[in-house]
């Protein structure tokens, strides 16, 4: 494979870095010298993860977009270079060449709107969004109601052709409706009330409700570890995660016209870490994954996909998974996606509950 060095390489403004299979640095764009402050020459033959300090491990990660021929997104992650303090960026890892295993990883710092000179950053302007739609939520959802009933009361006296109109006041009335109690459930989300919680008895009972409901058409596997010890957590914030992510992966499926299969899958890795505020790392051992056997998600947001307002269906809010990543990111946990056609996978990594708690 040649080494890129042309303009749309070079003028890339987020990190951009190539590695060979043995995960060694193998090119760099002129963002990524900036980023880790050295130029090709110096990293040529070092190991990514001797330069690059992150959260989550690196060395996992390409393995696994490796094995599946998948992009991997990880989102709100701790990056460092020492002796530089750590960032939170979110990392993009795909396959350039499966014969010879070089890898691509997009490094965008959350910050990165900024230092390119933007007024605000996307998901500053979303949560502009949020807080003004959640201001107007109630003194819009009143004469809301009032159109949709003028619409309906209106149809009791219209003709078949001309009922369409109507129903269709009636039917966007309501979308909005729909909208406007999401904004307020994203904006008025209470901080958890921790304490031991199961994962498998919520993943249960998340199970049981998709079933009898949205999911009624798909078959679900369970896969779980049994010794996975509790977490610490909001046992309702944690449930709607579960079911959010459950019935995405269900719609995703059934967009297709037919059922399909969904596994949840529990597991012990202690290689997983997030960083405090305080620079020390928190343990995220215990993994939940959710897989779909769906179309997967579309690659334009696949990036964005825990950004508000990012939906990949027609008509969807975006709301879902912001709320969802909203969640994990306040228990201590994280968030990752990775998505090819007929398989993608969201994986909650979670901590232990303190011992006192056990």
């Amino acid at each position: 494979m040649s080494k890129p060095r042309d303009k749309i390489w070079t003028a890339m403004p987020v990190p951009a870095i190539i590695v060979d299979r043995e995960n060694r640095f193998s090119e760099i764009n002129p963002a990524a010298e900036h980023f880790i402050n050295r130029s090709i020459r110096a990293l040529a033959g070092a190991y990514i993860w001797e330069k690059l300090h992150v959260e989550a491990m690196l060395e996992e990660a390409f393995d696994r977009a490796r094995d599946n021929h998948a992009e991997i997104v990880i989102n709100d992650i701790a990056v460092s270079t020492p002796p530089k303090p750590a960032i939170q960026c979110n990392l993009h890892i795909a396959p350039l060449n499966e014969s010879d295993g070089t890898m691509l990883l997009l490094i965008s710092p959350r910050d990165i709107a900024e230092r390119l000179g933007r007024a605000q950053s996307s998901k500053s302007a979303a949560k502009s969004a949020i807080g003004m739609a959640e201001m107007l939520a109630h003194e819009i959802k009143n004469p809301l109601a009032g159109i949709t009933g003028a619409a309906q009361l209106l149809s009791m006296g219209l003709k078949d052709e001309d009922l369409e109109l109507t129903d269709l006041i009636v039917a966007e009335s309501r979308r909005i409706v729909k909208l406007l109690e999401q904004v307020e459930q994203f904006g008025n989300l209470r901080p958890p009330q921790c304490k031991a919680v199961n994962l498998h008895d919520l993943l249960d009972r998340a199970r049981k409700s998709a079933t009898v409901g949205f999911a009624a058409k798909m078959m679900i596997i369970e896969e779980y570890d049994p010794s996975l010890p509790p977490t610490w957590a909001d046992g309702d914030q944690l449930l709607q995660v579960f079911l959010n992510l459950l019935k995405n992966a269900s719609e995703a499926c059934l967009r297709s016209g037919v059922g399909g299969v969904i596994r949840i899958r529990t597991f012990y890795d202690l290689s997983l870490r997030r960083r405090r505020q305080d620079g020390s790392g928190q343990p995220v051992p215990l993994q939940i994954e959710i897989v779909d056997d769906g179309p997967g998600l579309p690659p334009e947001i696949a990036s964005e996909i825990f950004e508000p307002f990012v939906s990949g269906r027609e008509n969807g809010t975006g709301l879902g998974l912001a709320l969802v990543s909203k969640i994990v990111s306040d228990h201590e946990g994280l968030i990752g996606v990775e998505s090819v056609p007929g398989r993608t996978v969201f994986r909650i990594s979670l901590p232990v509950a303190p011992k006192a708690e056990d």
